[in-house]
């Protein structure tokens, strides 16, 4: 998260903004496409109404899950949050999400495809994705929500879309304050890796929090949690 007037944008990228509308009375949605080497990337950015001139924004950039994509539930209804409490909320689709493909992709065909292009190929467009939208934020960005991951897994997950040597050395690059949420009855992600990943972060302030529960379920006092931690972090005051 930064302050900037508007998300950034790597001078090497270009941004297309498309519809502009009004939402809940308190945000701006605006749509976009950033032009990457390998194909165009949507976006969706949530700017607050009644603050569009006023100044430099704190801004905060929300990716989504595996499986999921820029306006699910979960990251709409907390752009929009965000939004009307003085955050511009930027969200894009990972490779093969969303929009970035035809058609909705089923979890099976979605992670054949990450497998085929190859696990760190993708985590590398993904991380120069953001890269381009941030403009490469480095001691600006304020802190970081993380979690539902670990640096082993069952074999509910294909172990082609698993690289913990490169988790672990991006995890200790990482110096922003981490909130780091866990379920504890994940089936995916067995604790003891979770936990590991967890101390692999080189950031000097960092908090794990978790909540019963299987990979997919979330709480809202795990919600609630998330906005408070971002708030704190941009002192901004959420109500």
């Amino acid at each position: 998260m930064s302050t900037l007037r508007t998300p950034g944008v790597d001078p090497g990228s270009a941004i297309e903004w498309g519809d502009r509308r009004v939402v809940d009375g308190s945000a701006v949605e605006r749509t976009s496409l950033l032009d990457r080497r390998a194909g165009a990337v949507p976006g969706v950015l949530w700017l607050p109404s009644a603050s569009l001139s006023s100044g430099p924004l704190p801004w905060s950039c929300w990716g989504h899950g595996g499986s999921g994509h820029e306006r699910s539930e979960r990251i709409v209804s907390l752009a929009r949050w965000f939004a009307a409490r003085g955050i511009a909320a930027l969200a894009r689709d990972g490779p093969y999400h969303g929009d970035r493909v035809p058609g909705l992709l089923s979890v099976t065909e979605y992670r054949s495809r990450v497998v085929e292009e190859g696990i760190a190929v993708v985590l590398d467009r993904m991380a120069e994705d953001w890269q381009a939208c941030a403009a490469a934020p480095g001691d600006r960005l304020r802190c970081a929500v993380l979690g539902m991951f670990g640096l082993s897994q069952t074999p509910a997950l294909h172990s082609g879309l698993v690289a913990p040597e490169r988790v672990v050395t991006d995890a200790g690059r990482t110096t922003a304050p981490v909130l780091f949420h866990i379920q504890w009855d994940d089936e995916i992600f067995p604790r003891d890796g979770r936990l590991a990943l967890f101390d692999a972060f080189g950031s000097k302030e960092k908090a794990m929090v978790g909540f019963p529960g299987r990979h997919g379920e979330n709480q809202d006092a795990a919600v609630a949690l998330r906005r408070d931690f971002v708030c704190c972090h941009l002192d901004v005051g959420h109500g």
